[in-house]
């Protein structure tokens, strides 16, 4: 009976370490890639980077999941 509360109660936490044991990665991990952009897109990301406040990653990253 007490497994079944934990196993309930951090259900979330036991599918992410699921899925690490599969992977090797955790989804909240952050990776360095190259990419080939513009000068205009990048001159655009530093731009809003500088209003913002943001890192550039951290602007592409919210791009892409609100969309």
């Amino acid at each position: 009976m007490q497994s079944d509360k934990i196993l309930k109660k951090y259900k979330e936490l036991f599918k992410v370490l699921e899925e690490y044991d599969k992977t090797r990665e955790l989804p909240f991990q952050r990776k360095r890639i190259d990419i080939t952009l513009s000068v205009g897109a990048i001159n655009y990301l530093k731009e809003l980077s500088k209003r913002t406040g943001k890192p550039i990653s951290r602007i592409i990253e919210e791009k892409i999941k609100n969309d």
